[in-house]
């Protein structure tokens, strides 16, 4: 088959695609970066951002721009294409992501963080920059992180089921404000009726997946797989003895976890503990 000719020489990555095209809207215009920021009432810096592909900015933005562009749904939908491409994550991650976007249900074991899917942007940027991640490449991995969220949002989520560690909760952010504003999610995360969490107190003793963080996705054609992760690399399994091992583990670990409503009591203790004021 002939390559397809590139007909408008513009990018064809999403998010580099998106920002071009909010630069060359603004350029045919004469404007400046701060000639824009004050007629719209934004910070100019983040128009910046955006068209450096620093960040997507959110969706109010993005709807501001194309009423003041006289461009309707056209930058919304870019940056759609934008944020669902999996080509944002780091390489490791991308088939995993490709598999967890389509996955009719999930199940994840913590062993000492909070998965992606219940984090908070100040949780994952505290996390990302202890993992040596700053600049242009941390805010991209929040954004990101961010964005997988998205999963667990709408009518047609999938089932997701979490065990937390104690000493998941145990670990505070360094920033007491950001930590009070994890938990408060996670409390929040208790009423979603397609989302079920249980922590697994230090009282239960040794388990199998003590040193394991795991994530299981049913697939559409029935698979099971497994993606287990340390603080170094991840690992998707395919293989079906050893998912089916993981699978044991993980079924003793919540046989030894506290139900729902006990953990959402737990976490509303730790809620407690935790100072109004972040200078006290």
């Amino acid at each position: 088959m002939p390559t397809r000719r590139v007909v408008t020489g513009r990018s064809r990555e999403p998010r580099a695609r998106f920002a071009e095209e909010l630069r060359l809207l603004r350029t045919a215009r004469g404007e400046s970066l701060r000639q824009l920021g004050e007629r719209l009432g934004w910070d100019w810096s983040l128009f910046g951002k955006m068209e450096k592909g620093e960040t997507l900015g959110g969706p109010e933005v993005v709807q501001a721009l194309d009423t003041y562009y006289g461009t309707p749904g056209l930058l919304l939908a870019l940056w759609e294409l934008a944020v669902s491409d999996k080509s944002q994550f780091l390489e490791g991650y991308r088939r995993y992501m490709a598999l967890e976007a389509d996955a009719t249900s999930l199940w994840h074991f913590a062993v000492s963080v909070l998965p992606g899917l219940l984090q908070t942007e100040g949780y994952a940027r505290e996390l990302l920059v202890a993992g040596g991640l700053k600049g242009e490449e941390l805010d991209q991995q929040v954004e990101a992180r961010m964005g997988r969220r998205d999963l667990l949002e709408g009518d047609s989520a999938p089932p997701f089921r979490s065990v937390l560690s104690e000493a998941v909760l145990r670990t505070p952010l360094h920033d007491v404000a950001e930590w009070r504003t994890q938990l408060q999610h996670l409390v929040e995360m208790f009423e979603r009726p397609d989302v079920t969490l249980h922590v697994l107190p230090f009282s239960a003793g040794p388990y199998g997946l003590d040193s394991t963080a795991l994530m299981f996705l049913r697939l559409p054609d029935g698979r099971t797989v497994a993606y287990t992760e340390n603080a170094y690399r991840g690992e998707l399994i395919e293989e079906s003895n050893s998912v089916d091992w993981l699978q044991r583990g993980y079924d003793q670990a919540r046989d030894l976890a506290l139900s729902p409503a006990e953990s959402r009591k737990f976490v509303l203790r730790m809620l407690e503990e935790v100072p109004c004021d972040p200078s006290i």
